[in-house]
């Protein structure tokens, strides 16, 4: 069975830094693209980031490009967001998840192919 599982998220103050850990198993990492999503209350769900571990295609949304990145390490089939010069409006649950495809702009439809997901950490970014 595949699974995800996040973890890092806590509380930082504006400024500071964090790095989200996602941990899957029971797939074939290295096939896979991992997407970072994260969800603030009362907001949708957004896509921030992804990578592809098959060919190193990344994508990275506005609001965080330059700031966050995205790493893997193959031995441990873990996948790795590394957070900069965080703001109070990163505040949010982040989530990983999982998907046979390409990493591609986290449209519905390429939203609809991620078909593993973690239970989420929650990053919280103080003023």
């Amino acid at each position: 069975e595949a699974q995800l599982v996040e973890s890092g998220g806590e509380l930082v103050q504006a400024g500071g830094s964090l790095r989200l850990s996602c941990a899957t198993s029971g797939f074939t990492f290295n096939d896979y693209t991992i997407g970072w999503f994260r969800q603030a209350p009362g907001q949708e769900r957004q896509g921030i980031s992804c990578l592809s571990n098959s060919d190193g295609t990344t994508y990275y949304a506005e609001s965080v490009k330059g700031r966050f990145t995205m790493s893997s390490d193959h031995a441990k089939n873990t996948m790795y967001l590394q957070m900069n010069s965080l703001k109070p409006e990163d505040t949010a649950i982040y989530y990983c998840a999982a998907t046979p495809v390409g990493c591609y702009y986290p449209s519905d439809y390429v939203v609809s192919l991620y078909n593993t997901w973690g239970q989420g950490t929650q990053v919280t970014v103080t003023s």
